[in-house]
């Protein structure tokens, strides 16, 4: 049985997402979500689902009408995620919302929604009532998590358990999802299905982690800006842990930098950043990425499948959490 490789169902996946056709008409609605699904990013989603597949099945093509869903439906969640946050650039080009305005941008993603159902509705399979029921539990805590994190920006104390909770649901659940509703469509045990998810959840949980560390100590020779989160004052896993080990006069320098009119970014990140040095909070966040990621690998040795079907799935997850931009 065929054994592709994450390369290869990339490049299956785009060859298949370029020739989706869309309706002409109305133009400001379809044309934003060409434009949102044609910016690219990883396609890690889709991709999962299509390896999840591959260990039970080889007639990949099967698996692109969910794996169409999962990536639309995630484009469609970072049009409206977007506007919630304010955000005038996506992948490197202007936002939908800020290309095209609020409402045309909340109108598209609701299209994108509805698309993405579209394309769960055609794949073929007895287990078809199944795999829309992970997909509605998965949408669901996606919105369930975007919900936690703006909760988060006028809670004073955030704990390390809730930031868990949060990107288990806004981040990791997406993954999670997408490995099992691939698993289901090929047939895997319940088993099966229950390790693919934790699997999952344990790589999308260390992919976030890596985010938030990469997005103060990554390498700006590959193209990553450093330091937003900590001009945003945002909560992300650095703050928290640094907040949970700093003395009171430390908390009010997180609690306030970001805010200062009298210095420029580069001096509050580096501000900042001196703090996380000085607190250990980089080493701490790494283990405890190394320690998902372990545990990830770990739960791919129990599959019911030939150990070697799973080398494509390990290959996956140590190029999306050993990534450095």
């Amino acid at each position: 049985m065929k054994l592709y490789t994450n390369n290869e169902l990339l490049s299956l996946f785009e060859r298949h997402i370029a020739q989706m056709p869309t309706p002409e008409e109305p133009v400001r609605l379809y044309a934003p979500i060409k434009y949102g699904l044609e910016m690219g990013g990883k396609r890690i989603r889709p991709t999962l689902l299509m390896l999840a597949y591959n260990l039970y099945a080889e007639d990949i093509e099967r698996a692109l009408m969910p794996a169409m869903a999962v990536e639309i439906f995630h484009n469609f969640t970072l049009l409206h995620d977007d506007i919630m946050d304010n955000a005038a650039v996506r992948r490197g080009r202007p936002s939908v919302h800020a290309k095209w305005g609020e409402n045309v941008a909340i109108l598209s993603g609701d299209a994108m929604l509805i698309l993405a159902y579209s394309y769960l509705q055609r794949t073929s399979s007895e287990r078809l009532s199944q795999i829309f029921e992970r997909f509605n539990k998965m949408a669901a805590e996606v919105c369930e998590g975007q919900q936690f994190d703006m909760d988060f920006e006028t809670q004073q104390k955030v704990s390390v358990v809730d930031y868990m909770q949060m990107i288990e649901l806004k981040t990791a659940a997406l993954l999670a999802g997408s490995a099992v509703i691939g698993a289901l469509l090929a047939g895997a045990s319940d088993h099966d299905c229950r390790s693919l998810y934790d699997f999952a959840l344990e790589v999308g949980l260390a992919f976030q982690l890596q985010d938030d560390l990469l997005d103060s100590y990554g390498d700006e020779r590959l193209g990553k800006k450093i330091g937003g989160d900590i001009l945003e004052g945002k909560k992300t896993i650095l703050m928290i842990e640094a907040f949970s080990r700093a003395s009171e006069e430390e908390r009010e320098v997180l609690r306030t930098t970001h805010l200062r009119k009298d210095l420029s970014d580069a001096e509050k990140i580096s501000q900042i950043k001196a703090l996380y040095d000085k607190l250990g909070v980089p080493e701490r966040v790494e283990q405890q990425i190394a320690q998902r990621f372990q545990k990830a690998l770990s739960i791919l040795d129990t599959l019911e499948v030939e150990k070697e079907r799973t080398k494509e799935l390990r290959r996956y997850a140590e190029n999306l959490v050993g990534r450095k931009h």
